[in-house]
């Protein structure tokens, strides 16, 4: 079904038009219609084409539409358009078993943040939607995430999420776990990142003028601000293609990471991939990413089944910290 938003709202148009009983309505009178509705919704003169009404009612007869029995009746040498049914709306029309399965997957998925704090509203939309399909006590629950609800930091979720909505730049209280005393960021809010179980708030730091994230457990109060909010043409989804984890450096160039595994983790790796840029070639595993602190962490948390090759940066940094750990046991 197209999901094209101009054509859903002259859909329902058209739907109203052919569901009248008491008014016949020309090609005219429906290119006028949809062009009202249209320019009310956006507030802005709108016009619709007569190929595009034609083009409309097809799909609205197609299979791959609604099926929807509309019947074009001569009227002298005019024609005027309506439902044979006059019963029938595109509104009225169940759902498929398809869309149905589509639409439980959504609400599964939805719940993954409904206990957060400040998301309790999507609760209430699911036992809407439930009611209206019904599934609230004939379907078990079938799937699950691995949400912390008691991670600390959660109640400023939602306080910031409408912050970047809004653009809104913020005024943040920060403890990292590195220092005892506090700090204070002036930042304009970006995006939010969830991983390793934690979110992270990226944004641009007007104190030193660059993109930094910070850890929402960290987080001791944010207050808004009266400073202009510095608007970022960063793709957030291009942002993460080079690292594993949260850590950035813009500058730094992507390494190729050359690692030795021992048999009984390959078939684990090959499923589950380190790295979108991953390649396996008898027992090496080759990533093309930029070091930080999570491969790393990622690399150690397989022991003695990975050796890193190279780089020689990254396996120095690395045998220090195993000397490290070492010295604890």
């Amino acid at each position: 079904m197209a999901q094209n938003k101009n054509a859903v709202i002259r859909y329902k148009a058209l739907d109203k038009c052919f569901s009248n009983p008491y008014k016949k309505f020309y090609i005219k009178d429906l290119i006028e219609y949809c062009s009202n509705v249209l320019s009310e919704h956006y507030a802005t003169e709108t016009t619709v084409s007569r190929r595009q009404i034609f083009d409309d009612m097809d799909f609205m007869k197609s299979e791959a539409g609604y099926d929807a029995p509309i019947e074009s009746i001569k009227d002298g040498r005019k024609v005027f358009y309506r439902y044979t049914d006059p019963d029938f709306s595109i509104l009225k029309k169940p759902l498929s078993s398809q869309e149905i399965g589509q639409l439980t997957e959504a609400l599964e998925t939805m719940s993954r943040m409904k206990n957060l704090p400040g998301f309790e509203w999507i609760e209430e939309i699911q036992t809407k939607i439930n009611a209206g399909l019904n599934l609230q006590h004939s379907e078990k629950k079938i799937i699950d995430f691995e949400v912390n609800e008691i991670l600390k930091g959660l109640e400023f979720l939602n306080t910031l999420y409408q912050f970047i909505l809004n653009k809104q730049p913020v005024v943040i209280s920060y403890k990292s776990f590195k220092t005892e005393t506090g700090s204070t960021f002036e930042i304009s809010p970006y995006y939010l990142k969830q991983y390793n179980n934690r979110w992270f708030l990226f944004g641009w730091n007007h104190n030193n003028e660059m993109i930094i994230n910070l850890a929402l457990d960290r987080i001791q109060d944010i207050e808004p601000t009266n400073v202009n909010y510095v608007d970022s043409e960063i793709n957030f989804q291009e942002y993460f293609e080079d690292i594993i984890g949260v850590s950035h450096n813009l500058d730094a160039e992507t390494d190729e990471v050359i690692i030795e595994m021992s048999q009984n983790i390959i078939p684990y790796i090959r499923t589950k991939p380190l790295h979108g840029s991953q390649k396996i070639i008898g027992n090496k595993l080759s990533l093309e990413v930029k070091l930080n602190y999570e491969l790393e962490s990622l690399i150690l948390s397989y022991g003695e089944n990975m050796k890193v090759i190279q780089p020689e940066q990254l396996k120095e940094s690395l045998r220090k910290r195993i000397i490290k750990l070492a010295e604890c046991y």
